[in-house]
């Protein structure tokens, strides 16, 4: 079964419900595909108070339950499936392929996100928003004179160590090496700072607490010896990939890590394909700039499918 649109959209985050909103709004027939929950990864965080509009804070979940009534209110059209394929041989017919049937579309928007490499160890699911983390700019402030732990040794992980050190009394980096893969400046400002500590050769074995984080068990690699941590929060850095695996093979040029490339307007090099929101190269991974990024990556379909012979 195939059924066509003017817009196809995939992803239900910031980026992808805002693009929806801004066709929808054009009078243009849209439908978003969503193979997990709509309003993304910021429906895990627990409280987002860098979001305008919400002076109080919202949580992350409303606030993506919010996008999703204000993007289907104009007539957007959403489905739950998982996308599989895409066919953009057609300049005018681009067809993406899930495992509910095939959508056809003059223009397509891909907005389907990264995700975070996990621990994939006890506890880290249950206690996901309830002190587990993957985003220290956003829960950073919820954690104010705690100690908490980042896990991970590089760029990322260092950063956002640092971003916890004006909350926390203390951040405990956790990292499986001896040293640090980050930047040597990262570096020199981690080892500068006073609320900063380090555990070298470990790795976390489990995420402890009924409720919320209360600790963790921490192994040493080169001796095998366990030791419990008390933390109220862990922030993990592991990696991060974005949602690309059905585009690899040549459908759209990506860069070394699996993420598009776009312009200004959100446009990648085939016509009438834009991307927005984390799945971009360079990413800053902030819910308010998906959320114009989508917003620019309508404006620019709308443009095109006005534009074409």
């Amino acid at each position: 079964m195939e059924q066509s649109f003017e817009v196809v959209i995939i992803g239900g985050g910031p980026a992808g419900l805002t693009a929806g909103l801004y066709v929808s709004r054009a009078r243009l027939s849209a439908v978003l595909i969503e193979k997990a929950i709509f309003g993304g990864q910021i429906t895990n965080t627990e409280r987002i108070e860098n979001y305008p509009g919400f002076p109080e804070g919202i949580s992350g979940f409303d606030l993506g339950q919010l996008m999703y009534e204000q993007a289907t209110k104009y007539g957007l059209e959403t489905v739950a499936a998982e996308v599989t394929g895409v066919d953009l041989s057609d300049r005018d017919r681009k067809v993406v392929r899930t495992d509910q049937g095939d959508y056809m579309a003059g223009a397509l928007i891909i907005a389907g996100g990264a995700q975070y490499n996990k621990l994939n160890v006890p506890g880290e699911e249950g206690l996901l928003g309830k002190g587990v983390s993957y985003c220290a700019t956003c829960d950073g402030a919820f954690f104010r004179d705690q100690v908490v732990a980042v896990v991970g040794g590089g760029d990322s992980a260092v950063e956002e160590a640092l971003v916890l050190t004006r909350f926390a009394s203390k951040v405990i980096v956790i990292h499986r090496r001896d040293e640090l893969r980050a930047s040597k400046l990262h570096q020199e400002r981690a080892f500068a700072n006073p609320k900063m500590e380090f555990l070298w050769d470990s790795v976390v074995e489990a995420i402890v607490g009924p409720d919320r984080v209360q600790g963790l068990v921490v192994r040493n690699v080169k001796t095998n010896q366990k030791t419990d941590v008390a933390v109220s929060g862990v922030f993990v850095y592991v990696g991060l990939h974005p949602q690309t695996d059905y585009l690899k093979g040549g459908a759209i040029p990506l860069d070394e890590d699996g993420r598009i490339l776009t312009g200004q307007g959100m446009e990648t090099e085939i016509p009438g394909v834009f991307a927005a929101g984390d799945i971009r190269k360079n990413s800053p991974r902030q819910a308010i700039v998906a959320a114009g990024e989508g917003a620019t990556a309508a404006i620019s379909a709308e443009r095109f499918l006005l534009e074409r012979p």
